[in-house]
């Protein structure tokens, strides 16, 4: 049945100044819904067979640009739906109409969202939304798009165009998980309906591949601690074998978290931080090992305990550039010593973190207060479960590390 859109003058209802409001009809399906315009007219000046202002009317020129304006605006929304072939009733029809959808393109979104992240000081964050933005960009050609022009095949393509420039299944994953945020933002503030999310039919979750384990046993992580430079030019490799060894040491800690520890973070002789990725409290008991490291390197010239960061101001971004840098040159050092001692993995500063939970979960360490880090969906949990058991359950689990 057709859809009717016209404006009548409710005469049945009468304002205080004896004129009746001017309302805009839908009619579908032998239902209707009302929607007043904003204005009323006195019903002697109104045409009840054509529904319009009589000639006498005053402002008729102005009450007829009105109902153009207006019923122009239900004859676009009427048009748009039958495009997409989406069902509505009179009522669905007068809510699109009244509370439209505010617009901003895909590229606009995500230029504010890695500002705001910027802002609030989360850069690495930015900087993964800034490389989907770029990745969006080369394979659209522009990001001059509405959200609702990203349906399931605009996806399908764009998952098909990162197979074929050589994305493994994890950034795939990656990027897409990216893209979906960002898309649920544009919901929360209305620049797409949320019945054009396509998120529904297309499952994210199935961009996933397990990775292959980077936890070394017991002997393989001695046989590194161990490990002697056999020159004197090779003494940035024995930095490297020390801060490996106080990661795995240390629960697993980051090489980012690593950089900032300060005198101020040992406390009762334990090292406490904030995670920052995770925003977690981490406390552990200070290990003799890593007691021993930490008066290698400490200097009076330096207020962190390693020499990856110095007394010289920097940024955050210098901070992030010096780090990341020194994490380069330490991995490619570590990659060099695991190919030397013959081990099966590659070494990465990430493999102690792994070896940690690895071999306190091997040694019977009960798996709700040590997770294996491979085996969780957030590194997160983790955090929260070591934060959560008293310190001596801790202490004993970590005992098991030598």
């Amino acid at each position: 049945m057709s859809v009717t859109v016209s404006v009548v003058c409710y005469k049945y209802k009468q304002l205080l100044n004896g004129e009746s409001p001017l309302m805009l009809r839908v009619t579908k399906q032998g239902k209707r819904k009302y929607q007043g315009l904003g204005v009323s007219i006195d019903a002697k000046y109104w045409d009840f067979e054509k529904n319009q202002p009589k000639r006498n009317c005053p402002n008729r020129d102005a009450i007829l640009r009105l109902i153009t304006e207006k019923t122009k605006e239900y004859q676009e929304q009427l048009i748009e739906l039958k495009i997409e072939n989406k069902e509505f009733t009179a009522k669905s029809l007068v809510q699109k109409v009244t509370n439209p959808t505010k617009r901003k393109t895909v590229g606009e979104l995500f230029i504010e969202r890695i500002q705001e992240l910027k802002d609030a000081k989360r850069l690495g964050y930015a900087e993964s939304h800034e490389t989907v933005y770029h990745s969006l960009l080369n394979f659209n050609g522009h990001l001059d798009i509405y959200f609702s022009e990203i349906d399931k095949e605009w996806l399908q393509k764009y998952e098909a165009w990162l197979r074929n420039i050589g994305n493994k299944e994890n950034t795939i994953g990656i990027r897409f998980r990216t893209l979906r945020a960002v898309y649920n933002i544009a919901m929360e503030k209305q620049f797409v309906k949320p019945e054009c999310y396509p998120f529904r039919s297309y499952k994210v979750s199935k961009l996933h591949q397990d990775t292959a384990k980077r936890a070394l046993t017991k002997n393989d992580v001695l046989e590194i601690i161990n490990y002697q430079a056999q020159s004197k030019k090779c003494r940035y490799r024995q930095l490297t074998v020390d801060l490996f060894a106080f990661s795995y040491f240390m629960g697993g800690i980051n090489f980012k978290d690593i950089a900032f520890l300060k005198e101020d973070n040992i406390i009762d002789n334990r090292l406490s931080y904030i995670r920052r990725k995770t925003k977690q409290l981490i406390t552990l008991p200070l290990q003799a090992q890593a007691i021993e490291i930490i008066n290698k390197y400490k200097s009076t010239n330096n207020p962190y305990l390693f020499p990856i960061l110095s007394s010289q101001p920097l940024t955050e971004s210098q901070q992030r550039n010096r780090i990341r840098q020194v994490a380069k040159s330490i991995n490619r050092n570590l990659k060099a010593i695991g190919e030397e001692l013959n081990l099966p993995i590659d070494l990465t500063t990430y493999v102690a973190r792994h070896s940690f939970a690895t071999v306190l979960k091997r040694s019977g360490v009960n798996t709700s207060i040590i997770c294996e880090a491979m085996g969780h969906s957030s590194e997160k949990v983790t955090q929260i479960y070591l934060d959560s058991f008293e310190n001596e359950q801790v202490d004993a689990a970590m005992s098991n590390l030598l």
